[in-house]
């Protein structure tokens, strides 16, 4: 685990953008299985994460077909929240920075780690546009 001192100025970054910072495996399977449409946010104190993954997530929640909810867990934090939302991925293998989108508790798209890296935060943006307006 990081020290908290770390990870909370790239929590708040997200949760200032509209995100909820869920940290049990309730929180993340409440929010999940909830009816409608969920963005998953699995969060990384890495670099893509910082230049890429967060901006292009902050991005998604100003488009105007978006979720029903943005939600968070923080990869190297709360271990038990990130394997419950990562056991909700499969068959992706484990990825942080990961972004996922959820409709009526159905996997419908998913960025792994390698499609973030060295890829520019407005494309990341892009690529859930079109699925936003594909599945909300």
């Amino acid at each position: 685990m990081y020290p908290e001192y770390l990870v909370a100025p790239m929590r708040q970054e997200l949760v200032n953008a509209g995100f909820q910072d869920l940290r049990t495996p309730e929180e993340v399977d409440q929010a999940i299985k909830s009816e409608g449409t969920v963005l998953v946010m699995v969060n990384s104190v890495c670099g893509c994460a910082a230049a890429n993954a967060r901006p292009a997530a902050k991005m998604s929640t100003e488009f105007e077909k978006h979720p029903d909810k943005f939600v968070t867990v923080f990869a190297g934090m709360e271990k038990e929240a990130v394997d419950k939302a990562r056991a909700h991925m499969l068959p992706f293998p484990p990825s942080s920075p990961a972004i996922a989108l959820f409709k009526d508790g159905k996997l419908v798209h998913m960025i792994e780690r390698h499609q973030i890296e060295g890829r520019p935060a407005q494309m990341i943006a892009d690529n859930l546009n079109q699925a936003f307006d594909q599945h909300c």
